[in-house]
């Protein structure tokens, strides 16, 4: 796989590339420069698996904010430049460990290699980053429009910018909302580079519709191999771009742990509110570290078997149902206590 022969890269107390762990991303979009709401929202992305957080620093405010930021929280720091050089540097003094550019539309070589000697002295990953919604006119004439191809020319052309100070402790990222553009190019990119790869459908959308299209694209692209960072890129809680990426990479067998809950999707079988339950066994579940399967049916057909074959289940009937561990019918439950069964057999998991 792409992702086993990708360069290693250190970014704080982490690494990624050369096979370690796919590593979970997100952004805060709080103002970088409140430090105290700020770490706040940090300290609630490591909390729900996040492992690596991005800022924005679009002035030196939010560069000497870092400062404080990084002493409050626990997972590697980095910050997203737009234009000026000087914010990068600046970052980078203040402790980010890793910066996000486009070398491209930060000033000419000299502010390049400001830039590269800083990171350089003090062992600091550059992440180059090209989205297809910026890329260059030339490369768009071209192509003969926004290509898979040219999104892949620009960002290599970045790196080759980079790469001229001599310095290769580099990640890149490409993006693009669209989903099988953003796939292919990321099939291109694999092939002609071993620099480790940051993945994401960029601009994807609210939580509903983004889900779709970030499962669709990460998965056609992380199940080849490809990719050593993700971020699912979500209009909304930042948090809810963690649950969804953790969810991805278990469904693709990239990780493990956590509880996985299957239910059904109900009928005209159906004796109880299952609907109700499975979204409260949902929520339930994601504070236990467990790495089990929890099975939520609501059939008295083929519910039974199929909660057999999860580690703790329920099979619904009416006004009640089976609970099940291990394959095995533990008891019968009434439906307003089913909940609190789970919980309790959870609780005293063994």
């Amino acid at each position: 796989m792409h992702r086993e022969k990708t360069r290693v890269v250190q970014i704080g107390d982490r690494k990624i590339g050369g096979g370690n762990p796919i590593l979970i991303q997100s952004m805060t979009n709080t103002r970088t420069q409140d430090v105290a709401a700020t770490v706040a929202q940090i300290l609630a992305l490591e909390q729900a698996g996040c492992e690596i957080v991005r800022c924005t620093v679009p002035d030196m405010e939010a560069a000497a904010a870092l400062a404080q930021i990084k002493k409050q929280i626990h997972i590697p720091l980095v910050a997203d430049i737009h234009f000026d050089f000087r914010m990068a540097i600046a970052a980078m003094e203040n402790g980010a460990d890793k910066i996000r550019i486009n070398p491209g539309n930060i000033g000419g070589p000299d502010k390049v290699q400001a830039v590269v000697d800083t990171a350089k002295e003090r062992g600091i990953p550059i992440r180059v980053g090209v989205n297809s919604g910026s890329l260059e006119k030339g490369l768009i004439e071209k192509y003969g429009g926004v290509t898979a191809e040219g999104i892949v020319e620009s960002a290599l052309d970045k790196v080759s910018m980079i790469e001229r100070f001599d310095y290769q402790n580099i990640v890149i990222s490409i993006k693009s909302s669209d989903v099988l553009m953003c796939v292919k190019a990321h099939e291109l990119l694999a092939a002609r580079t071993y620099y480790p790869l940051h993945v994401g459908i960029t601009e994807a959308g609210t939580v509903w519709s983004g889900n779709i299209k970030s499962s669709v694209g990460l998965g056609l692209i992380l199940h080849q191999g490809i990719g050593d960072t993700v971020r699912v890129s979500l209009t909304g809680d930042p948090v809810e771009e963690i649950r969804s990426a953790k969810l991805i990479l278990r469904t693709l067998g990239l990780r493990g742990g956590g509880i996985e809950v299957v239910s059904c999707p109900t009928c005209g079988r159906t004796r109880i509110d299952l609907i109700g339950l499975a979204a409260r066994v949902e929520r339930l579940v994601a504070d236990y570290p467990l790495d089990i399967k929890v099975a939520v049916m609501g059939c008295a057909v083929n519910g039974p078997g199929e909660a057999r074959e999860a580690d703790l289940g329920v099979a619904g009937g009416a006004g009640e149902g089976l609970l099940f561990k291990k394959g095995e019918i533990l008891r019968k439950v009434p439906e307003e206590q089913l909940l609190d069964a789970l919980k309790e057999e959870l609780d005293n998991w063994k």
